[in-house]
């Protein structure tokens, strides 16, 4: 199954695909009139289609069904995590997290930051991709990147973690997560966090969690914390 990316549509009769995609559909994958297609907005809308004119600059195409909010988790997941030296490992995480199932991402610039500067285009192309390899109808929400002390500074809603490796007490994700819907869990750099940050982080209700007692990679502990909160409400 080959997935359409068409984040305009919400309850039109009648749709043409963007350049790109048709392009795809009608040069790449051949396909013609009368084949089926399936189309995603990334915000839940999952519908089947049949081509009704193969143009490959703008496919158009006839909705046939729609189904909303396809795939949707029981939760919510907001994973502020700081950009990796090198911006492959950074990409690697977010590809893995979409395809797990995320809701948002803030690239997060803390005082240890090896890199504080990324191309939010390209990282919404990641998602995107990895949004229609794994099937789903949903991509995270990707926000400006942000410093530490400016995303503390905002109102939080539900529930905070921080993951950290200074020593101290730290639950697991699963001693938190049991009545909660809304997480957000926070990631440091290479570095780890700084002890004020982690001050921070617990004064404003973060609580201090582990994911487990080897050294992870950012990009590795980012992907651990979204998996572990995928397995919690399976």
């Amino acid at each position: 199954m080959n997935l359409f990316y068409s984040p305009e549509l919400v309850d039109q009769k009648e749709f043409s695909l963007s350049a790109e995609e048709s392009h795809h559909a009608v040069r790449v994958l051949r396909l013609g009139a009368g084949e089926q297609v399936t189309l995603v907005n990334g915000r839940g809308g999952w519908f089947t289609a049949e081509i009704i004119n193969p143009d490959p600059k703008a496919c158009l195409v006839g909705i046939q069904g729609v189904q909303e909010d396809y795939g949707n988790p029981p939760y919510r997941l907001h994973i502020a995590i700081a950009p990796t030296k090198q911006i492959d490992r950074f990409e690697w995480f977010l590809e893995k997290a979409t395809e797990i199932g995320i809701s948002e991402i803030t690239p997060l610039i803390c005082e240890r930051s090896e890199r504080r500067e990324v191309k939010e285009e390209r990282l919404l192309k990641i998602v995107i991709a990895a949004m229609k390899q794994s099937l789903k109808a949903f991509h995270p929400v990707i926000h400006s990147q942000t410093s530490f002390t400016r995303f503390m500074s905002r109102n939080h809603t539900g529930t905070g973690m921080i993951a950290h490796c200074q020593p101290g007490p730290k639950k697991w994700i699963d001693q938190i997560t049991a009545d909660a819907r809304n997480i957000t869990i926070l990631i440091g750099p290479e570095g780890d966090f700084s002890p004020s940050e982690i001050g921070k982080a617990i004064d404003s209700g973060f609580s201090p969690i582990t994911l487990g007692d080897s050294r992870l990679r950012t990009e590795t502990a980012g992907v651990v914390a979204v998996q572990t909160v995928s397995w919690i409400f399976r």
